[in-house]
C-alpha cells in the first residue's frame, strides 16, 4: 500500500488528549502568539505514534495505515483486520492477516455497508448494527445487481457475493494479506453532498452565508466525510478546530471552554460552527472590506491560514490592509493572495475552494 493514512479510536485518543485542526487558521487575533496547546499537541502525537507502533508490529512497517480528513480506517479483530476508505477515489479495501479470513472479511463488509453516522463509529468493537438508521454510505455502495443496500441480508449476500468472486491474496513481507475491493458509485461525492443539504441550508440563511461556499470548502477539506480527523486537530466535515475557532465561537457566544471533540465530530455542530466561524471572519476580523468578491476571497483563505495572515499579505497595519484590499479589483486581490500570501497551502486553498465555486 502506498497510502500511509490510520484510523485510531477516536474516543479514547480525544478524550485523553487534544489533537490539532482546521479551520486551519486560528485565531482573529491580527499578531497570534504561540498556541497555549502546544503540549497537548506533544501528547496527541507520541499516542499516535504508539498507536501506528502497535500496527507496525502486527501488519509490518510498510502497511501503516493512519486516518486523515479524506480517508476513513476502521481497525478490528485485535488490530488484525481493517477496511480503509478512500473519500477521493471512492475505493473501498477490506483487508485482514486472520487465519479465518472469510468470516473476518464477510463481518468487515457488513459493518462497513451498514455503518451509520459519526457518533457510531466511535465504537472500536464488533456491536451490534442500528437497523434502524440509514446507513451512512447508502446509495454510494451497490451490490452486483445494481441495488442500494440498506438492510443487513442485503449487506451478508454481497459480502458473500464479493469474497467468492473477488477475493484476493498479496504478500507483504512474509505476511498473508487476504483482501476485497470495492468501489462507491461514480456520483458518491454528490451522493455525500446531498446528505448535509438541509443543514447546509439552514446554518446558510443563518448566517447570511451562500450556501455554495459551505459546500466548497466542506469538499476541500474533508469531500464530505463526516469522520475526518488530522493530525492538526481538524475535526468533521468542515475540519472545524476545538482549541482555535472552537473556542473562540464559544467565548463570543458566552459559552465556558470549547466544544468537545465528540460534539465536533456530529454533522449538524461540525456544519453549524464552520459556518459561524465563517460569519465570524467575515463580520468581525475581515470587517471593511467593501467588494464581496473580494471579500469572498479573503475569507476563503483566512478559513485556512487565518484572518491575520490575509491582512498581513497586503499590509502589517490592519487599517491599511484593508485600505489597499479596498483599493484593489477582485482580480488583483485573487493574485496577491494566491501568489504572494506567506503559506503555500492557504495559496493553494483559495485556488482549489474558487475552482470548485466557479465550475
Amino acid at each position: 500500500m502506498t497510502t500511509k493514512i490510520v484510523y485510531f479510536k477516536i474516543l479514547s485518543l480525544c478524550t485523553a488528549v487534544s489533537l490539532l485542526s482546521a479551520c486551519s487558521g486560528g485565531s482573529g487575533d491580527y499578531y497570534q502568539s504561540p498556541p497555549v496547546y502546544v503540549k497537548d499537541t506533544n501528547a496527541f502525537n507520541i499516542l499516535i505514534n504508539q498507536y501506528a507502533n502497535n500496527i507496525e508490529q502486527i501488519w509490518g512497517s510498510q502497511e501503516i495505515l493512519i486516518a486523515g480528513p479524506k480517508d476513513y480506517v476502521q481497525y478490528s479483530d485485535d488490530l488484525q483486520t481493517r477496511v480503509h476508505i478512500n473519500f477521493v477515489s471512492g475505493k473501498i479495501t477490506v483487508e485482514t492477516l486472520s487465519d479465518d479470513p472469510i468470516t473476518q472479511l464477510t463481518q468487515a463488509v457488513v459493518t462497513t455497508i451498514l455503518m451509520s453516522e459519526p457518533e457510531d463509529i466511535i465504537k472500536q468493537s464488533q456491536s451490534n448494527i442500528d437497523v434502524t438508521k440509514e446507513p451512512f454510505l447508502y446509495q454510494q455502495i451497490v451490490d452486483e445487481a445494481g441495488q442500494p443496500i440498506r438492510w443487513q441480508w442485503r449487506a451478508v449476500h454481497f459480502a458473500q457475493y464479493l469474497i467468492d468472486n473477488q477475493l484476493k491474496i498479496r504478500m507483504s513481507g512474509n505476511k498473508q494479506i487476504n483482501y476485497l475491493t470495492l468501489n462507491l458509485v461514480p456520483d458518491h461525492v454528490n451522493e455525500r453532498a446531498h446528505k448535509f443539504m438541509p443543514l447546509v441550508q439552514e446554518w446558510a440563511a443563518k448566517y447570511h452565508l451562500d450556501e455554495r461556499l459551505i459546500l466548497a470548502i466542506m469538499e476541500v477539506e474533508s469531500n464530505f466525510n463526516p469522520y475526518a480527523v488530522s493530525r492538526s486537530d481538524a475535526l468533521g466535515l468542515m475540519q472545524v478546530q476545538q482549541h482555535t475557532a472552537g473556542r473562540d465561537l464559544y467565548k463570543r457566544w458566552g459559552k465556558h471552554g470549547e466544544p468537545s471533540r465528540t460534539f465536533l465530530l456530529e454533522p449538524r455542530n461540525n456544519i453549524n460552527l464552520g459556518s459561524a466561524y465563517l460569519a465570524l471572519i467575515r463580520d468581525n476580523y475581515l470587517a471593511g472590506i467593501n467588494n464581496p468578491i473580494s471579500m469572498r476571497y479573503a475569507i476563503i483563505t483566512a478559513y485556512n491560514g487565518g484572518a491575520g495572515s490575509v491582512l498581513m499579505t497586503f499590509s502589517k497595519d490592519r487599517k491599511q490592509a484593508v485600505n489597499i484590499i479596498n483599493s484593489l479589483t477582485p482580480e488583483q486581490v485573487y493574485n496577491k493572495l494566491t501568489s504572494s500570501h506567506a503559506s503555500q497551502e492557504s495559496r493553494k486553498y483559495l485556488i482549489k475552494v474558487n475552482g470548485i465555486l466557479t465550475k
